[in-house]
């Protein structure tokens, strides 16, 4: 399997020049599961963990500098046995990484897939029709790295697609829109442009949105779906796992499982981007830090009222910046208490050092 294929190009080969002096290999990760990987090298598919010192560094650190378990689409360091197993010792630098905030309570991230050139973000012109859930999408993306393409399918199925394709041309400013039927093949071909060898491309949307179906047309397979609920006219998805296929043309795709939410993780500049004729207008506002609220002078407000501005798109900028907000403020919090234990833990090991020290005996 020749490396460059898989999209291993100088960025990665100077990356892992370090790694290659400790006689390890470079692979990509086709597939998680739990903490098993498979993992595509030179020498052909191989099934890994991750070392302990890897697992340890990852789940005990904080901060930037802190080692990343592999996910789907990486290109990790590996150092291979004669059974066909591997062990994974190091992660090289993400080239992009779709990021969301973990689903719960807890606040910490989630990376869905790396290494990505393009994201395919798919929407239905049916049930599952959502200018807001585009914008939220596109903000991801932007912050992530990759190239957002939006792509609307079901168009059977929609009755008034052409206001719908317009709106969400609208939302979608400074991104290609393309509008298929992936069960009728109409529009794939604009679809399969995108796959260019060694490109990868990642397919993020809800569940039943098509997702599968639309890889089975650029495959010329047939992976398995599941009917269409004549309830709400919706699909159910099939995908359960992060799995990056190969394609006839040499591209290579993420399937990636059907999202119930996509909370934002770090995306202040995905946002500024995706409501770009937004900031564009706040250049007027008479203040800089204008919240677009109820300040004087302000210019945003003024293009609302005059029509020039969707209230929508204004309503669903602010509603992102509260989000951005309060996810910052408690990984605000988070770092405070990690930096407590941290230091409760020293001081508590400093005490038992000096309470059993000889001279105490």
């Amino acid at each position: 399997m020749e490396l460059r294929s898989l999209g291993f190009d100088e960025h990665f080969n100077h990356a892992f020049d370090t790694y290659a002096r400790l006689g390890l290999i470079p692979g990509r990760v086709l597939l998680q599961y739990n903490h098993i990987y498979t993992v595509a090298t030179h020498g052909g598919e191989l099934h890994a963990q991750c070392s302990g010192r890897l697992r340890h560094m990852a789940t005990a650190g904080s901060g930037s500098a802190t080692p990343q378990l592999p996910v789907t689409g990486d290109w990790v360091a590996l150092q291979a046995s004669d059974d066909g197993t591997a062990l994974i010792h190091a992660v090289l630098p993400r080239r992009s990484a779709f990021l969301r905030k973990a689903a719960g309570r807890v606040t910490r991230e989630q990376v869905l897939a790396a290494n990505i050139d393009t994201a395919l973000l798919m929407v239905g012109l049916d049930n599952d029709y959502s200018p807001r859930r585009v914008e939220r999408y596109l903000s991801a993306t932007w912050e992530s790295g990759a190239v957002p393409v939006v792509v609307l399918n079901k168009l059977d199925l929609c009755r008034d697609a052409v206001l719908r394709i317009a709106e969400i041309r609208r939302a979608a400013l400074g991104a290609a829109v393309h509008v298929i039927s992936a069960l009728y093949g109409d529009g794939i071909g604009e679809v399969a442009a995108y796959c260019a060898p060694g490109q990868t491309l990642a397919l993020l949307g809800s569940s039943g949105v098509g997702k599968t179906t639309l890889i089975n047309r650029l495959r010329g397979s047939s992976l398995p779906t599941q009917p269409v609920r004549s309830s709400d006219a919706r699909g159910q998805h099939t995908t359960t796992r992060r799995e990056l296929l190969f394609l006839p043309s040499g591209a290579m795709v993420i399937d990636t499982p059907g999202m119930r939410e996509l909370q934002l993780w770090d995306g202040d500049e995905g946002v500024q981007i995706t409501f770009d004729e937004i900031e564009t207008v706040a250049r007027d506002c008479r203040f800089r830090d204008c919240q677009h609220q109820d300040e004087p002078g302000c210019a945003v407000r003024a293009a609302v009222e005059a029509g020039d501005l969707a209230p929508a798109r204004l309503a669903s900028l602010h509603k992102l910046q509260r989000e951005l907000a309060w996810l910052d403020r408690r990984q605000d919090q988070a770092a405070a208490l990690a930096e407590k234990k941290r230091w409760k833990a020293i001081h508590k090991a400093a005490n038992r050092f000096h309470r059993d020290s000889p001279k105490h005996h």
